[in-house]
């Protein structure tokens, strides 16, 4: 659940008044703007982590799902018009690193606002065709393997029938946000940086480095030890190159 002192239904913050700029934070498939909780601890005293808390979980969990991306984005986009009064970047993991790349082109193209700095994380550039087939709609057994293999969702979750009843809805729509996207060609203006574990067998360093055609500004990337959630294990490290990366 977001503990945060202050939010709204898109965004659960903990308001900073020292903050000179903001970073909004973007969950991958079935999660909430819980896991970023602690990022505040570990980032710049001056910047306000701002996450993101999408429809059907944790205090949102009586809304729809969205279960296709642009619909998502247009709302999501008008949501943080309120919010961009300041310097800010985008950080997205996974099917956030989608959500985040695409709110960041709506913005651009819609009210030519742009993220000072776009980070994505741990999915494969959004030109590039999956060779995996579609999961969303597979029976409940095949789907729950294939969430193993992602190795996201505890165990303890995949094992218990009450707590799967919960989030097998939110994950198989989360899921069909990211098979059922269509990409269309627009870089963005701001720079990306992209990261990615090297040990994750969804998602190569090739996928990682294809990120650079989406932008018109610079491009960096960073590979880590781990696999696709390497971003747990190596968040601390994670974090301070986000710092100084901010800081340039």
């Amino acid at each position: 659940m977001c503990t945060a002192q202050t939010s709204t239904r898109w965004i659960c913050n903990q308001p900073n008044r020292q903050a000179s700029k903001r970073m909004f934070c973007f969950p991958y498939a079935g999660a909430g703007a819980s896991v970023f909780r602690n990022w505040s601890n570990q980032l710049l005293p001056e910047v306000e982590i701002c996450p993101i808390q999408l429809p059907g979980r944790e205090g949102r969990m009586a809304e729809p799902l969205f279960t296709k991306l642009s619909p998502l984005v247009e709302a999501l986009s008008k949501a943080l018009l309120p919010y961009l009064d300041l310097p800010f970047t985008f950080f997205g993991h996974s099917m956030g690193a989608l959500v985040s790349f695409e709110v960041a082109r709506f913005l651009q193209s819609h009210y030519n606002i742009s993220p000072k700095h776009l980070f994505v994380s741990g999915r494969q550039a959004p030109q590039l065709r999956s060779s995996k087939p579609p999961i969303h709609q597979l029976p409940d057994n095949l789907f729950i393997e294939e969430l193993r293999r992602y190795n996201g969702t505890p165990e303890m979750v995949l094992q218990n029938h009450e707590l799967l009843s919960l989030f097998l809805p939110i994950l198989r729509a989360d899921f069909a946000i990211n098979d059922t996207y269509t990409h269309t060609n627009m870089p963005l203006n701001c720079p990306i940086t992209a990261f990615g574990g090297l040990q994750d067998s969804g998602v190569s360093l090739t996928d990682i480095a294809a990120w650079r055609y989406q932008t018109n500004s610079d491009f960096s990337m960073h590979m880590f030890p781990g696999d696709h959630f390497f971003i747990k294990n190596e968040r601390e490290q994670l974090l301070l190159l986000i710092a100084e990366t901010m800081y340039e």
